[in-house]
């Protein structure tokens, strides 16, 4: 008979845990001729932006890591999901409690049995107890397991949140050195401009130019000093931005202005078989689920009969021999245990609920596998095809600046007009603006695939 409750207290009422089955494909689709890499489930994840060797972002990944309140806040929620945890493991093992009593009490005459004798003593009690739930029905172990599923989840939210935090300091940073190209290249623009400017005025002087061509040159010069203040102004914002995200305060931060040529590294390498175990919102999404599915067990267990052992003993004395033999006491028990009969469909209704939130869990794992592949295939594609765009924009730069100066030569020689100066001074300055506003994106595409990759710091080679 003593064996029964050891017995039953194997049973789980919660269903078997099987994942939604997702077979990833072999290969991504948008990259044709790369070699996949061999899954590695212990993989590190970083840090990999020391690819992009640039020790400025080394730095403000390490002061982001260090002071960001986001990440500070994060790490808070993943201490309170440990916390839970451990909460719900300690209904595995018996409380037990301490407590003592001390009391002087008169007694009235006319109480029963009294025979119209009042009495007045002392009561001195000091004992322990025990209460502990034999888990029959898995209702505390299934409550174990969806909060050691959910402290997992907060851990791996935590990942996704110092992921997140990461490639925003990045994103952020590649578009302030793009800023700064844009600013180097305007002022240079200016200089330029300025020379022209100056030439058409002595030719003006001198009656061979216009005052159409002196004050074309004269707007073409004014617009580019205003668009060096357009892109400082933008600047100071991204910095600002930067800033919060290492979480310090705008006003005592600066990054000094780089003018650099932007270019990514290889591209990151991960076969989609490991997609599902790099990316942490996906395991967070996967532990919920499992949290959810040991939330059926406990609501099932509802109903069922509840069993629960008490125990009890110490000592209780008059006077100040408490701890004498005569003076102890015990009990044990009682041995008590509750069914509700009819609670008006309540625990049916708990367990429609804790069904539904599973089957929520598991569509919401499901989308975010679903969306993980698709950021890959975007970033994959648009590294590859914003390569090729950068090339072809790279030759339009280039020609473009060919005809700027042949435009100049004509327009010194009397050859052509200042109109076709200022076409193809225009169209040179856009030319090489677009060359660094792809610079940027591709910097910045680059972070996001690796963030869609959860973090791989892995290169892949590709095949000719």
């Amino acid at each position: 008979m003593g064996a029964l409750p050891l017995a039953l207290a194997g049973c789980s009422l919660a269903p078997a845990y099987r994942p939604p089955a997702i077979t990833p494909p072999a290969a991504y689709k948008e990259a044709p001729g790369w070699t996949a890499a061999a899954p590695a489930d212990n993989a590190p994840r970083g840090p990999w932006w020391t690819g992009f060797d640039d020790p400025v972002l080394d730095d403000l990944e390490a002061r982001m890591a260090a002071a960001s309140p986001t990440l500070a806040a994060s790490l808070a929620r993943y201490d309170q999901a440990l916390a839970a945890a451990r909460e719900s493991r300690a209904d595995l093992f018996p409380q037990v409690s301490l407590g003592g009593d001390a009391a002087r009490q008169r007694l009235s005459a006319r109480r029963p049995l009294a025979r119209g004798v009042p009495n007045t003593g002392n009561d001195f009690t000091i004992g322990a107890s025990l209460d502990y739930e034999i888990d029959l029905w898995g209702r505390v172990r299934n409550s174990v397991r969806a909060g050691r599923a959910e402290a997992e989840a907060s851990g791996a939210d935590f990942a996704a949140a110092r992921l997140s935090l990461q490639a925003s300091v990045a994103d952020a940073y590649f578009r302030l050195r793009g800023l700064d190209a844009e600013a180097a290249l305007l002022r240079q623009t200016v200089d330029a401009f300025g020379r022209a400017y100056e030439l058409t005025d002595k030719r003006h002087e001198g009656g061979i130019a216009s005052g159409l061509d002196v004050n074309r040159s004269k707007t073409q010069l004014s617009d580019a000093r205003a668009q060096i203040s357009a892109i400082a102004n933008d600047r100071a914002a991204v910095e600002h931005e930067l800033a919060a995200l290492v979480g310090e305060i705008a006003s005592g931060f600066s990054i000094a202005p780089v003018a650099a040529p932007l270019e990514p590294p290889p591209v990151p390498a991960s076969a989609p078989s490991e997609l599902l175990q790099r990316r942490p919102d996906i395991a967070a999404a996967e532990r919920r689920m499992a949290a959810a599915n040991a939330r059926i067990g406990v609501a099932r267990a509802a109903f069922f009969p509840s069993l629960t052992l008490g125990l009890a003993g110490g000592f209780e004395a008059t006077n100040g021999k408490l701890f004498d033999t005569p003076s102890s006491y015990w009990a044990l028990g009682p041995l008590s245990t509750a069914l509700a009969i009819f609670d008006g469909g309540r625990r049916r209704a708990q367990v429609r609920i804790s069904r539904a939130e599973y089957d929520e869990t598991a569509a919401d794992y499901r989308g975010r596998v679903l969306a993980a592949f698709r950021e890959v295939e975007d970033g994959l594609a648009a590294a590859r095809l914003l390569t090729a765009q950068a090339v072809d924009q790279s030759d339009s730069a280039a020609a473009a600046a060919r005809t700027r100066e042949l435009a100049l030569i004509r327009y010194r020689d009397g050859a052509a007009d200042y109109l076709d100066v200022v076409t193809a001074q225009t169209a040179a300055l856009d030319a090489e603006r677009a060359v660094i506003t792809l610079q940027t994106q591709r910097m910045r595409s680059m972070v996001a695939l690796i963030r869609a990759l959860g973090g791989d710091a892995g290169t892949i080679t590709a095949t000719p």
